[in-house]
């Protein structure tokens, strides 16, 4: 049973893939919108921005990352939505092959997808500045924690995707994410936010993931933060399967 659910989920990610490198628009547009928030950041505003001793573009780009991640779920629940709008869920549904499959080659495909939108705004940031002295451990544990959050986000997505009566429906749930980070550390000190603002900032997911990535590219001691973004990610990735599964199981399927 276990190796029929892994031949048929990678026959079906094969598939979703390839629609996704037949139009790498798609990647190039998830990456278009964090590489230009990051140029007008870095050269408009970044001059009247006081970081420290950090570069400003080191300071901001895992805001950076996690917007881009944001970005680009939103095309996993539009991608989802096609299937069930064409009649190609469905149709998989009643075929002999593990069901949970038909999700999973959407989730994996949003990683593969969401990881080469990344390496793109990274390889911006380089030119533009970006220096780590980061070992090999810091560096992995940063993509540990961006593989964690890009599923819970794709996990997230997958919700939209099977419930939304339109293609706007589907994917707009994305905006308020992409703009979660604009209210947190991730662009200024939040010491420098009004009260109520900075209350919020402080305690809200975005903030915890940012500084943990950030200590961790600048090699600083990251404490206990460590522990308070991945519980974030791990307690969204949680409530975002749970909540998945109600809505499979509504249409006769089981993760």
């Amino acid at each position: 049973m276990t190796t029929h659910f892994f031949a048929d989920t990678a026959v079906l990610t094969g598939r979703t893939v390839r629609h996704v490198t037949r139009s790498l628009d798609t990647i190039i547009t998830t990456a278009i919108t964090p590489v230009a928030i990051m140029l007008l950041f870095v050269y408009v505003f970044g001059g009247a921005i006081d970081t420290g001793s950090i570069s400003y573009v080191n300071y901001m780009l895992p805001g950076i990352l996690l917007i881009t991640i944001a970005s680009g779920i939103s095309y996993t629940a539009y991608r989802l939505f096609m299937d069930i709008q064409g009649g190609i869920f469905e149709r998989f549904q009643s075929m002999p092959i593990a069901r949970s499959g038909v999700l999973w080659a959407h989730v994996l495909t949003s990683m593969v997808a969401n990881l080469s939108s990344l390496v793109i705004v990274v390889g911006v940031a380089v030119l533009m500045g970006f220096r780590s002295g980061a070992g090999l451990p810091a560096w992995l544990a940063v993509a540990g924690i961006l593989i964690l959050f890009t599923l819970a986000l794709t996990w997230l997505a997958v919700i939209p995707g099977l419930t939304a009566s339109s293609v706007d429906g589907a994917s707009a749930f994305a905006y308020p994410l992409i703009f979660l980070p604009f209210i947190s550390s991730a662009f200024v000190p939040t010491a420098t936010m009004p009260g109520p603002v900075r209350a919020f900032a402080e305690h809200q997911p975005v903030t915890s993931i940012v500084d943990t990535i950030r200590d961790l590219l600048a090699q600083r001691p990251i404490g206990t933060g460590i522990w308070t973004a991945l519980a974030w990610c791990v307690g969204l990735l949680v409530v975002a399967q749970v909540f998945a599964n109600i809505a499979y199981r509504r249409r006769g399927g089981r993760i």
